[in-house]
């Protein structure tokens, strides 16, 4: 393995923000893909990412969310109560789906009743998807009070020239996972998916500087991967902020070569250009195709395209357990594709069950003629 990818995977697998490497400045936890990170890279701040443990109860959070709620969030809100994070100035929550938005109507009701707690401030961005003029200008507002919220806790102001160069070094980062996570797509691969998707979970730990030093590495030392193969696998469903699914497929024979969830390709598909506040605010509104808030329509078409430059030889849908949008993409995604498909619903977090291992074994098991387009 190489030493930068080594140091990626290290990061990006860390239980705690405390062992995930280099920390500069305070430290603001987000959830959901349409926190504009911009801000706080711009005033200081590390972004900090929040993921669940699939491997710790979240009997707390399940205390103040319910068990009817997506079980990622709910082991969220138990980190934070758990200080599993480390300290933090601020939370940031993005209206991405329904999980993410009752997490922050949670936290605030916490910080107002039970004060005790000590949870830090929390803070709801809300980016509408619609193609429209007057969404921009809905988004810029949001954006605006972000900014001022962002400044408060920084402690300074946000000034024009701190966040070009913040858009810029993201756009930089976007640029870079796009190569490095395109190594998978190769014939035969440089990465597994589950190695490309803790190298993007580390980027969302870091310094923006220092992910895209360490990514400019990787790809330095590409030649030097070892080569992987197996039945190539485009994973479409629930997003996965952990590697554990990742695993259990790639165990089982497959490589995952793309994905289109937000905390993969999604993440860095689209970029901002022009180092503006007009065209950031942009930039998250026509993000996507994201399940909870795209038309079936236009998930199955970005599906289909994206399964084809990658090489997918099979789409995986894998819907975690209250996670209901997912399935109604399914059966565009698969018309749209042509190739041989599975629905995997109900998927305990991080896990496949028993009956979605033996299905895809036996997808597996199929003669190449059955199996490949």
């Amino acid at each position: 393995m190489s030493a930068a990818l080594a140091q990626l995977i290290s990061h990006g697998s860390g239980r705690t923000a405390g062992d995930r490497g280099p920390r500069r400045g305070p430290v603001v936890g987000y959830v959901g893909a349409d926190v504009p990170v911009e801000y706080l890279t711009a005033a200081g701040l590390l972004p900090l990412r929040l993921t669940g443990d699939p491997d710790t109860p979240s009997t707390t959070g399940d205390r103040y969310l319910g068990t009817g709620l997506d079980p990622a969030a709910r082991s969220v809100l138990t980190r934070l109560l758990d200080a599993d994070y480390g300290p933090l100035e601020g939370i940031v929550v993005s209206r991405d789906c329904e999980a993410s938005s009752r997490l922050f109507y949670a936290l605030r009701e916490l910080r107002r009743v039970e004060p005790f707690l000590a949870l830090p401030p929390v803070h709801l961005v809300d980016v509408l998807h619609l193609p429209h003029r007057t969404t921009t200008r809905y988004v810029r507002a949001k954006f605006a009070q972000f900014r001022a919220v962002t400044e408060t806790w920084a402690g300074s102001t946000v000034d024009d020239t701190a966040l070009a160069e913040a858009i810029t070094a993201h756009d930089r980062l976007r640029d870079l996972l796009a190569r490095v996570t395109g190594l998978r797509r190769s014939h035969p691969a440089r990465l597994t998916g589950t190695q490309a998707l803790t190298v993007v979970a580390a980027t969302t730990t870091l310094p923006v500087a220092v992910a895209s030093e360490l990514l400019e590495q990787l790809l330095a030392e590409a030649d030097e991967l070892p080569e992987h193969e197996g039945t190539r696998v485009f994973l479409t469903g629930s997003p996965h902020d952990t590697a554990h699914v990742y695993r259990a497929l790639e165990e089982l024979g497959f490589l995952i070569v793309g994905e289109d969830h937000d905390r993969g390709d999604l993440l860095h598909l689209r970029r901002t250009g022009t180092p503006t506040e007009a065209s950031l605010a942009e930039r998250y509104q026509y993000n996507g195709p994201a399940a909870p808030r795209a038309a079936i329509r236009t998930r199955a078409e970005h599906t289909r395209r994206e399964a084809a430059a990658c090489g997918a030889e099979i789409l995986v849908s894998y819907a975690r357990v209250r996670d209901d949008a997912p399935p109604w993409d399914y059966a565009a995604q698969k018309a749209a594709t042509g190739l041989p498909s599975v629905l995997l619903s109900r998927q305990p977090y991080g896990e496949l069950d028993q009956g979605a291992a033996e299905t895809l074994t036996a997808l597996r098991a199929r003669t190449p003629a059955e199996a490949v387009r």
